[in-house]
């Protein structure tokens, strides 16, 4: 029979090959200024040959993606980049009474009327 060759993930090779995606991405966005990068139509094209070059480097290590330590990696890139880009936090507010009752109302109403509707058409199933 036909013996499988499993190859072992090479996480030192790996470690020492993913800060060359870094250095990459990094160079790219120089280009951007700095007050964008919290908007990522900015340097998606960036982020996207980053995230292929992560995990090229890694599936040339034999290794899977993404694994934690790539993942620990991307976490630092982040850091690096995008720390001051937390979403500010949404206050959410209770619709007007009257809004409200009509929202809660209207699918009680038509739960009522398909109710009846079965009913009715069960009752007359000899005439159907």
């Amino acid at each position: 029979g036909a013996r499988q060759h499993l190859e072992l993930c090479n996480e030192s090779l790996m470690l020492e090959k993913l800060p060359a995606c870094g250095k990459s991405f990094e160079e790219m966005m120089k280009k951007v200024d700095s007050k964008k990068w919290c908007n990522l139509t900015e340097f998606i094209m960036y982020y996207d040959n980053f995230t292929q070059c992560t995990e090229r480097e890694a599936n040339n290590a034999s290794c899977f993606w993404p694994n934690p330590l790539a993942e620990g990696f991307i976490t630092g890139i982040h850091k690096q980049f995008f720390s001051n880009c937390t979403l500010e936090r949404v206050h959410w507010e209770d619709p007007p009474d009257e809004i409200l009752i009509t929202l809660i109302l209207i699918p009680v109403m038509l739960t009522c009327a398909m109710i009846t509707l079965v009913v009715w058409c069960s009752k007359r199933s000899d005439i159907l």
